[in-house]
């Protein structure tokens, strides 16, 4: 880009910035800060179209033009345990020490659409999360938390549209319309069937079920983002940073063609997109990695899918630090590894942020624990610096190359997917490599290749395979009592006792009889969720209708 462009593209950043009338920066010392940084006047940069301005296309230094001098990233601790009063009491924690936001880890019942007094619930209700049954739970969880101010994002993928209905409904009976309700839902179920493995039904009806839930949320929730696509779980299982990028991003392109053909208007339902990566311990590649998520996305958005607007084009991600590099020898360490990852997000440009607690990889965090992980990013947010100037290592050699060589990369790997589907589409190509097992194929020998490195010692993990002590002092966990079981399925036999079965009858009925038509599914769930219907009979009924998914062996 020759210096023309670039000074005309300052000039442009210049005017959007001053006019938010944001306070000056320094450092510590005194010593004043630009809030960006770029060429000096008068220099020809061939690679800066590449890199561009904050807020332009192709967005590769942030989405907004004032950083996070204008807005910092959104603070939103994962949480959730037992039953909904257990987790209530911890989210009143969060939002009472500072946090931004509330993101809802659910139990394994939950997870994959079953009751808790389902017998293939027996020992897991609330152990991994919060176990939620019906809108009744859903209303207890956010008790004395008004949903028409705190965004709340759900971590929930194969039954995550009545999980939804439910929030809804919890909502309504606060006294708050949907129209107001702002934060995200996970839906992502593509990566359940390349990594996470909690799926509910074959990949078409879930998608039938994604597609009625973006219709809706185009037409009815104008705020809310309901699809995360999240890179998250498929960096956990094993694939690398590139895997990682283009999987993600792939699944994203898969969802935005999935709107298309529902007919809805790109530049209205892609801004209501989000992602969800993970920030793992590699500090460099992980800031480059998102500083190329967002280009590679502007740039398909644009150029694929006929996006007009700048908003259509913006990939805006949560980041959550790498569960998996956390370590149960020496867990004290982990405080370490987790604000080193959180500052390659916040470097990165994250929007929100969890910062996992020292004590996960043994169990459910404790609160101690989780107020560790709040400070660590209050303190990146308030004593730092770090939100002073904007894209802070953009320009340096050594980003701009690891972020185009990422780039380069993710986009073999997403030729490479397409060209797995028969019409060229990638959704074909995402359908064709799930039904091979080519994704699974391709994490597991990342995974091989990375446990073999720690073995070997070429790879050196603190405590692991380095500086190891041969007796250290137990750390007190989180336990979770049986009887949060007990109470669980006896409050839901209570509820089943209490409500008009006619009326749950007659709901599940209608849905049915929906199920079996184009019909969007949204209004009579809803309608069924409200007659207090549970997960389980919502998605039993439509396990009836669709069958169940069973993934093809791989050897």
């Amino acid at each position: 880009m020759d210096a023309a462009d670039i000074e005309a593209g300052r000039h442009r950043w210049r005017e959007k910035y001053e006019a938010a009338g944001l306070p000056e920066r320094t450092t510590l010392s005194g010593i004043p800060l630009d809030a960006v940084y770029g060429p000096p006047p008068g220099t020809d940069d061939p690679r800066f179209d590449r890199i561009g301005w904050p807020g332009e296309f192709p967005f590769t230094r942030g989405l907004y033009p004032t950083g996070y001098r204008g807005r910092p990233w959104t603070i939103r601790q994962f949480a959730g345990f037992g039953n909904a009063r257990q987790t209530n009491q911890r989210y009143r924690m969060i939002l009472a020490e500072g946090g931004g936001g509330l993101s809802v880890a659910f139990d394994m019942p939950t997870l994959m659409g079953r009751d808790s007094d389902d017998p293939r619930a027996l020992g897991e209700v609330g152990h991994c999360g919060v176990a939620i049954d019906s809108a009744a739970d859903m209303e207890l969880l956010f008790e004395g938390i008004p949903l028409g101010e705190v965004t709340v994002s759900m971590t929930i993928s194969g039954p995550a549209v009545p999980i939804f209905c439910m929030y809804v409904v919890a909502a309504e009976r606060q006294g708050v319309p949907r129209s107001a309700l702002n934060g995200t839902l996970q839906t992502d179920i593509f990566k359940e069937y390349i990594a996470q493995k909690e799926w509910l039904y074959p990949p078409e009806p879930h998608l039938r079920l994604i597609g009625d839930l973006l219709e809706f949320c185009t037409a009815e929730m104008p705020s809310y983002k309901p699809l995360s696509v999240s890179g998250y779980h498929i960096r956990e299982a094993g694939a690398t940073a590139v895997q990682e990028l283009a999987f993600t991003l792939a699944d994203g392109f898969g969802y935005v063609e999935l709107g298309k053909s529902r007919g809805l208007d790109v530049d209205r339902f892609a801004p209501n997109l989000s992602f969800f990566f993970d920030a793992h311990i590699d500090f460099f590649e992980e800031i480059a990695k998102f500083r190329a998520a967002r280009r590679i996305w502007a740039r398909w958005m644009r150029d694929v899918y006929g996006a007009r607007t700048d908003r259509a084009c913006w990939l805006r991600f949560h980041t959550q630090t790498a569960g998996v590099s956390l370590t149960a020898q020496q867990p004290e360490n982990n405080v370490v590894r987790t604000a080193i990852e959180a500052l390659a997000a916040v470097l990165g440009g994250t929007n929100s942020l969890h910062t996992n607690a020292l004590d996960e990889v043994l169990a459910l965090p404790t609160e101690r624990a989780a107020q560790i992980a709040l400070r660590t990013q209050q303190i990146l947010a308030e004593e730092t610096g770090v939100t002073s100037v904007i894209d802070p290592l953009g320009g340096s050699w050594y980003v701009e190359a690891l972020t185009d060589r990422l780039d380069e990369e993710a986009e073999r790997l997403l030729a490479a997917i397409a060209a797995l589907g028969t019409d060229g589409s990638m959704t074909s190509g995402i359908l064709r490599g799930i039904a091979t097992g080519w994704f699974t194929g391709q994490i597991a020998e990342s995974a091989y290749a990375q446990q073999a490195a720690v073995e070997s010692g070429a790879r050196r993990i603190v405590g692991v395979n380095a500086y190891r002590e041969s007796v250290e002092p137990p750390l007190e966990i989180l336990r979770i009592s049986s009887e949060v079981e007990v109470e669980q399925r006896e409050a839901l036999a209570e509820r089943r006792a209490r409500r008009d079965a006619t009326a749950v009858a007659t709901a599940l009925a209608r849905l049915r009889d929906a199920a079996r038509t184009a019909e969007n599914l949204l209004p009579p769930m809803l309608d069924a969720v409200r007659a207090e219907a549970t997960l389980g009979e919502i998605c039993g009924l439509l396990r009836e209708e669709w069958g169940e998914y069973v993934e093809p062996p791989r050897w």
